[in-house]
């Protein structure tokens, strides 16, 4: 259950802060010159004992930093699950030190990374992750959701990411005792979430949408499909023209096409899972594609992004890239009601 505090929190902070509806230009910082790129992970939080750290951890964070020197990165989606198994106690807990600045320190991954909390986190305290935020420079976790906006580099394209709490949104799950997350722990808290979702995603405008939370929509492993979000979240994805949805919560990479739509599952950066017991609950025909393999050490996923298309790259801890997805531009000039 939600501490008192927390829930007076969750309460009285105004919802214009869910969001910055200002453009980040990469291009005046030099980034890079035509496109954004970005790295994807999820489900990385170590182990809350010595080492702190997993085998699979830290061999996808050396091929991170690879990738993100190579191919190029702007920045990382942490999408939860950022500290096995309960989370943090408060801002100065050292697991933010032995499980995240102490593994990803290359250069290349010195960069932000936009955090959204998972079950995991849930279980610990979530305000002492965002308040994180004040004490190092990378990591960028304003509030429980909020939307974040980028000008392509020499375009007038635009991209959004809306990152969510799913948790808040649907309730905590026990990974050991179920694998549905159960009601949330308030109501009112989801609706709000849920009503101010649906506010950003009608006004948005921009030309690639992406929206970022930690329980999948689409899986076929251990959890599979999250009820909750195919009844919330799915509707307004298609209704809104999303061009895709990213998240972690099963160990493993997954690519999922429904329409127009891609659904990421990214949550191979700590432990891995072969597990494809819910494969008959995503409809035929709607996987592309599968990696468990625990060779494999882990993986994430690289995104770039320019003006007329956003390419999805699977990559294993290993080094080899795993699978290509293309997906293209919104049309959003047809009629959304």
């Amino acid at each position: 259950m939600a501490s008192p505090l927390m829930l007076v929190f969750l309460t009285a902070l105004p919802g214009v802060l869910c969001y910055n509806s200002s453009y980040i230009d990469l291009e005046a910082k030099g980034s890079n010159k035509s496109s954004i790129r970005f790295l994807v992970l999820g489900d990385w939080g170590g182990l809350p004992y010595p080492p702190y750290v997993t085998p699979i951890e830290k061999a996808t964070a050396r091929m991170m930093a690879k990738t993100a020197s190579q191919m190029g990165a702007d920045f990382i989606l942490a999408l939860g699950d950022n500290f096995y198994y309960k989370g943090v106690r408060d801002v100065n807990d050292p697991r933010f030190q032995v499980t995240f600045e102490d593994v990803y320190t290359q250069d290349s991954l010195n960069i932000p990374w936009y955090v959204v909390a998972g079950n995991h986190d849930h279980a610990g305290n979530v305000l002492a992750q965002i308040e994180y935020s004040q004490k190092s420079k990378r990591w960028k976790f304003p509030y429980y959701y909020y939307e974040i906006n980028f000008r392509i580099p020499q375009t007038r394209s635009t991209l959004t990411i809306i990152m969510l709490d799913t948790v808040l949104l649907c309730g905590n799950s026990d990974d050991f005792l179920d694998q549905q997350p159960r009601a949330p722990r308030s109501g009112v808290q989801a609706n709000r979430q849920l009503l101010w979702l649906q506010e950003r995603l009608a006004k948005s405008k921009a030309d690639y949408l992406l929206v970022a939370g930690h329980y999948p929509v689409w899986s076929i492993s251990e959890h599979g499909p999250t009820d909750c979000l195919l009844k919330s979240l799915r509707p307004l994805l298609k209704k809104y023209k999303a061009t895709a949805y990213l998240c972690g919560h099963d160990h493993n990479l997954q690519y999922i096409k429904e329409s127009d739509i891609g659904y990421v599952v990214s949550g191979a950066g700590n432990f891995m899972d072969p597990d494809v017991r819910h494969r008959n609950r995503v409809p035929q025909g709607y996987l592309k594609f599968f990696n468990g393999d625990a060779g494999t050490l882990g993986g994430f996923a690289h995104v770039e992004v320019n003006k007329k298309q956003l390419t999805v790259t699977f990559i294993q801890a290993r080094g080899t890239s795993l699978y290509r997805a293309v997906l293209k531009r919104r049309d959003i000039s047809r009629d959304d009601d």
